[in-house]
């Protein structure tokens, strides 16, 4: 059996790939540009990867393809209609971020209801080693305690931003489109309106594209805080944008983009480096312990299907 890596870049020059070489005849790849796709491809039994875009327009040149496995629990950039016609399984990854995509979350709600940007640039310029106090207390900053915390998509990663927000003492509420009882679930307008923080932990659909836009945001609360570790085409990031530059939000904390890498014409570049604006590479997911185990997980993937079971099936 032949496997190939597509994107090994993605997941970090630290891990060991060998782990996949068990399984036969394998291959890691940095990157693989379309030039290179056939040559890398064609004779493959399995493809590993993780954001790189499979579909009628690359895939006929697959000839013995019978696996496809994706490093993440995404898997939009796969034309799955495609593959289900031509009997090609296709397994995700779930769970194996959940910790570190919440603990990401949440270091961008603390830092940003606390200011943490503008007072850390205070002691870094010298403006508070010139000053005659033994504090500065400007802007204004705000406990997370009895805030609402807004969760839009409500599977592992939402269900553990939950956990967390309520053990600060926030009222956690909940927009899923199937509502759960465990939960407090209000619609999404209601989320929008009476939240302090909202977080985006829906996967990108026909349904989600779009879903936080321009008349949502507008119904945002004056210094509400807005963050994004889902997907980046699941809100409008021209309305978020100018929602920030107009002041008519509080902060935005991002991981994700509609276009990866962001590009330097992006919305987004125009209030980067704002003191109420956190933009990170798309790394929410990636600590070391959570990759080893994405790793791990693919592997447990494959060998359920050389036993013909099904595990993490998308198709």
């Amino acid at each position: 059996m032949k496997i190939a890596f597509l994107d090994a870049a993605t997941v970090g020059a630290d891990l060991d790939l060998s782990l996949f070489a068990k399984y036969g005849d394998f291959t890691a790849y940095s990157g693989t540009d379309a030039e290179d796709f056939e040559s890398r491809t064609h004779d493959c039994d399995v493809l590993i990867l993780n954001k790189l875009k499979l579909g009628a327009h690359n895939l006929p040149v697959c000839k013995r393809l019978k696996l496809i496995c994706v490093t993440a629990t995404g898997y939009d950039n796969i034309d799955l209609n495609y593959c289900r016609e031509h009997g090609i399984a296709v397994c995700n990854v779930v769970g194996y971020s959940t910790q570190n995509v919440a603990q990401i979350t949440l270091a961008m709600a603390l830092s940003l209801i606390s200011c943490l940007k503008t007072y850390d640039n205070a002691v870094a310029d010298g403006t508070y080693s010139r000053g005659r106090t033994a504090n500065i207390l400007t802007p204004v900053y705000h406990e997370i305690y009895d805030k609402t915390w807004g969760i839009v998509g409500y599977g592992n990663i939402g269900r553990q931003v939950g956990k967390v927000a309520e053990a600060l003492g926030c009222r956690v509420i909940v927009y899923k489109r199937n509502p759960v009882d465990d939960a407090e679930c209000v619609d999404l307008d209601t989320l929008c309106r009476v939240s302090d923080i909202i977080s985006v932990h829906t996967p990108l659909n026909d349904e989600s594209r779009g879903l936080i836009g321009r008349e949502r945001i507008a119904l945002m609360k004056k210094d509400a805080i807005v963050i994004n570790v889902a997907r980046g085409a699941v809100v409008d990031e021209q309305a978020l944008t100018d929602a920030i530059k107009e002041n008519r939000i509080g902060g935005l904390g991002v991981d994700v983009y509609s276009t990866e890498p962001m590009p330097q014409d992006h919305p987004y570049m125009t209030v980067a480096g704002r003191d109420n604006v956190i933009f990170t590479p798309h790394m929410a997911w990636g600590s070391y312990e959570a990759r080893v185990r994405c790793c791990e997980e693919i592997c447990l993937n494959i060998e359920a299907f050389l036993k013909g079971e099904k595990r993490c099936r998308v198709i």
